[in-house]
Parts: structure tokens; sequence; C-alpha cells
């Protein structure tokens, strides 16, 4: 990844609403959300959400999908994967034993969650 793409991604998140509605579809897992469902959890304009989602969308951390006349937002996990590869590349000197602690939370963190736990 080379550093304009790492820095729109970066940019994108780098928005109190962007980086709510980012860790909103990191909760929610590859189901994603209906952009009128983030809009009211967010009591956010669907207008000013439409923006936010176009934003996230084109730095490639989100996808969209339509189904008949909703469109669905989801979490990009790949793309997610690649900025914090791309973060934490260099890291240590070229010595990623070095790293191990952060990586081991990394992964930590990123392991889905059981959604009916959180209910």
């Amino acid at each position: 990844m080379d550093d304009g793409q790492i820095i729109e991604r970066l940019a994108a998140i780098a928005h109190t609403t962007r980086l709510r509605v980012f860790r909103i579809l990191v909760q929610e897992g590859p189901e994603g959300l209906a952009s009128g469902e983030i809009a009211r959890r967010l009591a956010i304009p669907a207008t000013t959400m439409s923006t936010h989602l176009t934003v996230l969308a084109r730095s490639g951390l989100i996808a969209a999908r339509r189904d008949s006349r909703l469109v669905y937002y989801a979490l990009a996990p790949e793309a997610v994967r690649a900025l914090f590869d791309a973060l934490v590349s260099d890291c240590c000197y070229g010595k990623p034993e070095l790293c191990s602690p952060l990586m081991a939370v990394a992964k930590k963190t990123s392991a889905p969650k059981s959604k009916t736990a959180r209910r």
C-alpha cells in the first residue's frame, strides 16, 4: 500500500462522525447495516450520513451492497488489515518479533464477537 492510500484511509476515519460509523460497522460484522439505520443510530440526517458513507467507501474501508431499495454498508476487513499491516510493516527496525505484543492486541481486538453476547 502506498503512502497516498494510507493517508486516504486514515483521513477517512479522522472525523468524529466517520469514526463512529466505522466503529459501528466493526461491531456489526459482515452483514453490515442499512444506511438509514446508521443515520438513525447516530441521529444524523440521511443526506449528511450519505456523504460520510461515501468518503469511507471511497477509501475502501467499507463496502456497499444494494438490496432492493436499501443500501447496506459493511466493514471491508481486508482493507482494514492492509492498513494496519502497512502502518506496522517496518516496526522495530525490521525486527517484527519486537512488535508481537502490538500484533497480539490487534488480533485479540479484531476477533469477531458474537452478536448474541452483545444483546
